[in-house]
């Protein structure tokens, strides 16, 4: 039953997040911020963790790979397989939902604790909209360029550091991340980061909003929102998978 409360509380949450701006210029203004904050401003840790990501995939590919009828470019297929169609969309939206849904919850649970939220109602907006809108808008937009260059960054990772170590040369690799490469993956993996950005956005603002009490609630409420968003993604990740790759 505390589920199913929970379910309801938030598709009602929605419907007033979706409802018609009462200014569209004061809500282009704040998706324009948004974007920068939780997409620009996550562009780092994004970067170095997935050239690590790839090299770790060459390297550990390389030293698996010790039959002698696996060829050389195994490697960099297996290292685009692995960073594309799981590592990029999956791990790096799960390091998102860390970093942005927890400051998206806590912003929004201290504005709820010191009634900004109630004031923003009082003066005749919807805090749901005004709050929460841009935010997903803008990680939906954002987080698809995010994984792009997060896939890249992983294949390239995985390039250089597989020639530094010397498990694999440089035509051996490029040739196995263009053998038998189809477009449909990155697909698959942008239609799963849509999904993962909505997920993160909505669930951790959910628990922000319904914040009650003081900062230790605040701390709380941001905690459940990186719980829940990562358990939701990987059960989404699931899903998608069987519905897109079965």
């Amino acid at each position: 039953m505390n589920l199913l409360f929970h379910l309801g509380k938030y598709f009602i949450l929605i419907k007033r997040v979706f409802r018609k701006p009462e200014k569209y210029s004061i809500y282009r203004r704040q998706l324009l911020i948004e974007i920068n904050s939780l997409g620009i401003g996550s562009l780092g840790i994004v970067s170095i963790i997935s050239v690590f990501m790839g090299a770790v995939i060459t390297i550990q590919s390389s030293f698996n790979f010790t039959s002698a009828w696996i060829p050389i470019y195994a490697v960099g297929l297996a290292t685009r397989q692995g960073i594309i169609l799981e590592f990029a969309p999956t791990i790096i939206s799960l390091i998102l939902a860390g970093k942005v849904g927890s400051n998206i919850a806590s912003e929004i649970g201290t504005m709820r604790v010191t009634e900004q939220i109630d004031a923003l109602e009082v003066m005749g907006i919807n805090p749901a909209g005004y709050l929460i809108m841009p935010k997903i808008i803008a990680s939906m937009i954002i987080n698809p360029f995010l994984i792009t260059i997060s896939m890249f960054l992983g294949i390239f990772g995985g390039w250089l550091f597989g020639i530094i170590t010397g498990v694999v040369s440089s035509y051996e690799y490029i040739y196995g991340i263009q053998y038998q490469f189809r477009p449909f993956s990155v697909y698959y993996a942008l239609i799963k980061t849509i999904v993962f950005a909505f997920i993160i956005t909505s669930v951790s603002a959910y628990h922000g909003y319904y914040t009650n009490g003081g900062a230790l609630e605040v701390g709380r409420s941001s905690t459940k929102a990186v719980v829940y968003s990562n358990i939701l993604i990987l059960v989404f990740n699931f899903l998608l998978t069987q519905l897109l790759m079965a």
